[in-house]
């Protein structure tokens, strides 16, 4: 069960609960549910039911898959679980749940464009995405739970091949981009991210190369759960299939031929929200809704982080509508840890941005955004970001323009005193060898020291000299 957050384009998770109850384990051998599994799942959804009302959650959807959607007994486990918890589970056909996991993908990411692959335990399912748009997809029967006896058998791979040579040709790449979606594909990714020693450890859009992804696949599928489990933040729900689920993964690249590989956190529950959310909402981009969102719950004045958005973008144009975004970004996040003490502030907003769940920004765009507020709040704030390890995904042109923001936002800040109605009131020009803020009569008053000293600071880093001026 997860229960989110309601009427907001990036939702917070409220309450995440997960069994796994195993009710495909069974279905190659009786084409029935685990009776074992069915007890759990039961017990699960009765918990659930009870739940609900405490944690105020306005609707409760339930969504059934592959398991039950295949099993001779499926029909009569919906109607038992209706009757005994009062959810209605929907049983979502093959192309119902591709779509949803698609959807999730982009709940996270709104212009994705390539395949996506969502692997639960019953299923595989297949599903293209063309600039944001969801088109056809489809599922097979290659979940690791039902693999697994081929597994043992040692023909699970003769198995992969059988049912993605039949579909291979739709779902070709070319090296276009992969996502993957699902539990077992996080954990594979999660031993790549320690062994690589990532230094932002966050499993959405993760990325890997074809090469990287291949040769964890290999290395993986040669392990025992036992060395697995060894890893720190393996899950251990999940180490028995992974070596299966690593065959899996180096099979479907086989037939699709992606050069690129990324990780998805969402899928097909974050693909139910999407889907009833209203289309106001649903268009919004997550990663600015996400920032506002932070800013009317924590900044001392919420709607000044779009004022000084606007501000830093005429102090430092913006060189692609990708830096102009995150700017406006870092901008709406630039107050929200204002409650903090003054000397855990800049680490504060470090941890805003690399270990939330703001998304469609990737991992690099995280540490750009952290790097910028780190310099925001703190006056030797380069010094602190060549201590941190995550800055080396960025180039050093990217972290030098991270910087230059920072000093912006604090200067546009420390001017207003971070309240709307001021920054308008102000300009700023920038020549070969000058940098100037000039103030209207309005906020003469305004010009002090600190403004001075902030005004100087960025202007050296720019390597400009600076003047603040008034207009008659």
């Amino acid at each position: 069960m997860v229960v989110f957050e309601g009427h907001c384009r990036a939702p917070a998770v409220l309450y995440n609960e997960k069994v796994m109850c195993g009710l495909g384990a069974q279905l190659n051998e009786t084409g029935a549910l685990d009776p074992e599994g069915k007890m759990r799942a039961l017990g699960a959804l009765r918990r659930f039911s009870a739940l609900a009302p405490g944690l105020r959650i306005g609707a409760l959807c339930g969504v059934a898959t592959a398991a039950i959607r295949e099993a001779v007994d499926g029909p009569a486990f919906r109607d038992m679980v209706e009757q005994e918890t009062g959810i209605r589970l929907a049983i979502a056909s093959g192309a119902d749940e591709a779509r949803l996991a698609a959807k999730g993908v982009l709940f996270g990411n709104p212009s994705a464009d390539g395949v996506v692959v969502d692997l639960g335990g019953g299923s595989l399912e297949f599903t293209r995405i063309r600039r944001g748009e969801v088109t056809e997809g489809t599922t097979t029967p290659l979940g690791p739970l039902r693999l697994n006896a081929f597994d043992l058998a040692g023909d699970a791979e003769d198995e992969m091949d059988r049912h993605l040579r039949e579909i291979g040709g739709e779902y070709t790449l070319d090296g276009g981009t992969l996502y993957l979606v699902g539990g077992s594909w996080r954990a594979l990714a999660k031993v790549q991210m320690i062994r690589s020693a990532h230094p932002v450890q966050v499993i959405h859009e993760y990325r890997m190369s074809r090469r990287e992804a291949e040769a964890l696949c290999d290395q993986v599928a040669a392990e025992t759960p036992e060395e697995l489990i060894a890893l720190p933040g393996v899950s251990a729900n999940r180490v028995g299939f992974m070596p299966l689920s690593a065959k899996l993964l180096k099979r479907v690249m086989h037939w699709t031929d992606p050069g690129d590989i990324r990780c998805s956190g969402f899928g097909l529950r974050e693909g139910v929200c999407l889907e009833n959310l209203p289309e106001s909402i649903r268009s919004q981009d997550p990663l600015i809704a996400a920032c506002r969102e932070q800013e009317m719950r924590r900044a001392r004045a919420p709607g000044f982080g779009s004022e000084l958005g606007d501000w830093v973008q005429m102090v430092l144009p913006p060189r692609s509508p990708r830096e102009a975004r995150l700017m406006r970004a870092a901008a709406t996040l630039s107050d929200v840890n204002w409650r903090t003490h003054p000397d855990f502030r800049a680490e504060g907003c470090w941890e805003t941005v690399t270990r939330t769940s703001i998304t469609d920004v990737g991992h690099e765009g995280r540490v750009w955004l952290g790097a910028a507020l780190v310099v925001r709040y703190k006056a030797r704030g380069k010094r602190r970001l060549a201590e941190m390890p995550e800055v080396s995904l960025l180039g050093e042109e990217e972290l030098d323009r991270a910087e230059k923001l920072g000093l912006a936002l604090r200067l546009g800040a420390t001017l207003a005193g971070a309240a709307p109605g001021i920054l308008q009131h102000s300009r700023v020009f920038k020549t070969d060898e000058l940098l100037t803020l000039e103030l209207d009569p309005e906020i003469r008053g305004f010009a002090g020291e600190e403004v001075d000293k902030r005004l100087g600071h960025l202007a050296r880093a720019m390597e400009l000299e600076w003047e603040l001026r008034f207009r008659d």
